[in-house]
């Protein structure tokens, strides 16, 4: 039902086949299990990464809006709005984001550097902030000036995760579940960041659905559980009534906030060990602020026996441009 539902929404078509489903194999072998990799990293919109998958039908819905402008907001860091300003580059929109400096540093690598440094290339307007805590407020208010001075702003929230840009990651999802079906393997877990939310609450209401045995755990990199799981809950709750279905009766929220210290954007050694680890072993890059948070605690459920039997996946999102500000952190 939710995969015929979602057929009805316009999409822009920005990543054409299916990423690759692989086998980490040096990296099952150091683990003692078989660890396999879907490449979301490797989506052809800047550098690649998961949140082109939302920026398909949120593009979409705002060119259907006669949209001149995207705005949207994030850390200096933030994939989000470097894929954001990129495909509004690709499209001929302007692009405005408000930024944060989430971890307070002066480093000119993180201030000037990979996500931030290409902001300026794909000509977007950068406005600073002091944070974010308001962001849909503050966002609400940009729009508001640029419609005054004549724009026609669409407004992207923040990691792309509104139930518009959720429905990337449910097409992603029945897209890995037909790509596990074809393994003929029998899966014990899939694991991925949580951070925005839409990723993860896309991804788990189509496997929820089509895959109702397999779990979706996902590794928290901003915040405890007990905050994070309201807002996927609440993600899945109104994509599902988006689509016009009731969230499957598997459906259910796994979450893992053991890794995301000291705090959002800011490594830890896990992470940091996670990221060599696995570029020593399959010449792979995780990033500091998602994707080596949830690696580590992959790796970490695996020693703990956390997982049932079978193989598992992860799903990379992207993020490697990220590295290039912090190098400081592998000296």
């Amino acid at each position: 039902m939710i995969k015929q539902q979602l057929a009805q929404f316009n999409r822009l078509d920005l990543i054409g086949a299916p990423t690759a489903l692989e086998k980490l194999e040096r990296l099952s072998v150091w683990a003692g299990r078989d660890i396999y990799i879907k490449r979301d990293d490797t989506t052809t919109l800047a550098l690649g990464g998961n949140k082109v998958r939302k920026l398909e039908y949120l593009a979409a819905d705002a060119l259907a809006q006669g949209a001149d402008t995207l705005i949207t907001a994030g850390a200096i860091q933030s994939n989000h709005v470097r894929q954001t300003a990129a495909l509004a580059a690709r499209l001929g929109l302007s692009c405005v984001a408000l930024l944060e400096n989430p971890i307070a540093t002066e480093d000119s690598s993180y201030l000037h550097n990979g996500n931030r440094l290409l902001l300026d290339l794909f000509d977007a307007k950068v406005e600073m902030v002091e944070n974010l805590d308001n962001a849909d407020e503050q966002l609400h208010a940009l729009a508001a000036r640029l419609r005054n001075s004549g724009k026609k702003p669409y407004l992207v929230p923040i990691g792309g995760s509104s139930p518009v840009g959720a429905l990337g990651y449910v097409r992603a999802g029945f897209e890995l579940a037909e790509q596990i079906k074809q393994t003929g393997l029998d899966f014990a877990a899939v694991v991925l960041a949580s951070g925005s939310a839409g990723t993860h609450s896309g991804l788990a209401l189509a496997l929820a659905e089509a895959l109702p045995q397999l779990p979706v755990i996902g590794v928290t990199v901003s915040r405890p559980e007990e905050t994070q799981r309201p807002k996927v809950q609440s993600l899945a709750e109104r994509t599902a009534e988006l689509l016009g279905v009731t969230l499957p009766e598997a459906f259910n929220v796994e979450l893992w906030d053991e890794y995301f210290g000291p705090r959002y954007g800011e490594p830890n050694a896990g992470t940091l060990s996670a990221i060599k680890l696995v570029a020593s072993h399959e010449g792979l890059l995780l990033d500091p602020v998602y994707t080596g948070k949830a690696m580590a605690g992959l790796l970490d459920g695996i020693g703990r026996g956390r997982f049932d039997d079978g193989p598992l996946i992860f799903l990379h999102t992207g993020g490697a441009p990220a590295l290039f500000a912090y190098p400081g952190v592998f000296a």
